[in-house]
């Protein structure tokens, strides 16, 4: 999974000097209150070249990310609310970091060690990111840092022993780092007093033309991936790894989004497009470029970069006009498309797939990089 280390190992590697907070590259503001009356404070990390990134404790949440176009021009390119109440209220994930398992786990059970394990299910039959109460509606404690890499954000949370159904007392930190050429490093970190599973990601939604009215399928997308994994009708993989080649899943060469998005093609038909895992083409724990999107409109590209064995596109299928955007909009179907760097689906009940197991004294660790760049 992602990586493991002894203890020894494990300490983050991130640069510290200065870690005084500078009030040019990182702002705080309090972004609202949690019914209980915790407050939910925004972090907004800012870089030379005119990138912003507003991070909130809840869930550890993107809710906005600029990026230039072409011209130069620096517009939000992430789907998210202006306010708590509208995260509060239900969304699809949006810009949530995602644990303690992202994607499905079938029927919402896993075995481990000959113990079985009843999660929530929230997903038809199935488990989905976590259950009712993941790490997308947790708030985290926050540090900020400015460093001689870029502006820090470390966040920090304990999910207790037995959480959502989970084994384990588990420790994480997830630190999003924005550099100067335009990256946002985000490192996870994650340690367990018992034997336990772990899959983290994060979960923006993109939409690089800045028009969150418009749809996605006029980007541009490659996907460094030669298989990808079949779905049953729950979007559980069925453990077959099926070759792109000859199918709408080919992204090897990149073409448009909506190029055979609505395809007579039974994977698509499940999943109302695209939302599957693709198995990476690169060795386990190498850090390589995972997936590339551009929007030739705008200019800008977002490259992905990620030492995880998996990266699930989803393309926005399930948004439905009902959820407000900015400037009194709404997020309508496919305003935005998600590329989750991650072990594979299910891998808990699914032995051939690479491990998702962390035992007490290893070390939990992934790396994906987002960088910015426009053509």
């Amino acid at each position: 999974m992602g990586c493991k280390k002894s203890k020894k190992e494990s300490q983050s590697n991130m640069i510290t000097d200065n870690t005084q907070m500078d009030s040019d590259s990182i702002i705080k503001t309090t972004f609202g209150a949690m019914p209980d009356g915790t407050q939910v404070e925004k972090y907004t990390l800012k870089n030379p070249k005119g990138m912003e990134v507003d991070v909130i404790t809840y869930g550890g949440i993107i809710t906005r990310w600029t990026a230039p176009d072409k011209t130069g021009k620096y517009e939000d390119v992430v789907l998210g609310f202006d306010d708590l109440k509208s995260y509060l209220d239900g969304n699809p994930f949006f810009g949530a970091l995602v644990g303690r398992y992202c994607n499905r786990i079938a029927k919402g059970k896993f075995n481990l060690d000959g113990k079985t394990y009843t999660l929530a299910t929230n997903n038809g039959e199935n488990h989905l990111h976590g259950g009712l109460k993941g790490f997308d509606k947790a708030v985290w404690k926050a540090e900020a840092k400015s460093t001689k890499k870029g502006s820090v954000l470390e966040l920090t949370y304990t999910s207790a022993d037995g959480e959502e159904g989970y084994p384990g007392k588990l420790d994480v930190k997830v630190t999003y780092t924005l550099t100067d050429d335009n990256e946002l490093e985000v490192l996870y970190e994650a340690k367990t007093d018992k034997a336990t599973v772990v899959n983290l990601t994060q979960h923006s939604y993109f939409n690089l033309s800045g028009n969150f009215t418009q749809s996605v399928l006029d980007h541009e997308l490659f996907l460094n991936a030669g298989a990808f994994l079949t779905v049953d009708a729950g979007l559980i993989p069925t453990g077959e790894l099926k070759p792109v080649v000859g199918t709408p899943f080919d992204f090897t060469t990149a073409h448009l989004i909506g190029q055979e998005i609505d395809s007579r093609n039974e994977q698509l038909q499940l999943g109302n497009g695209y939302d599957h895992c693709w198995v990476l083409n690169k060795k386990e724990r190498e850090f390589e470029l995972g997936a590339r999107a551009y929007h030739p409109t705008t200019g800008r590209v977002l490259e992905v970069y990620t030492d995880e064995p998996g990266v699930q596109f989803y393309s926005g299928n399930f948004l439905d006009g009902t959820l407000p955007a900015q400037k009194g909009s709404i997020y309508g179907k496919r305003a935005g498309f998600c590329l989750e760097t991650q072990h594979y689906p299910d891998s808990p009940n699914q032995p051939s797939f690479p491990s998702v197991r962390l035992n007490p004294g290893e070390a939990y660790t992934s790396k994906t990089t987002f960088k910015f760049l426009t053509k």
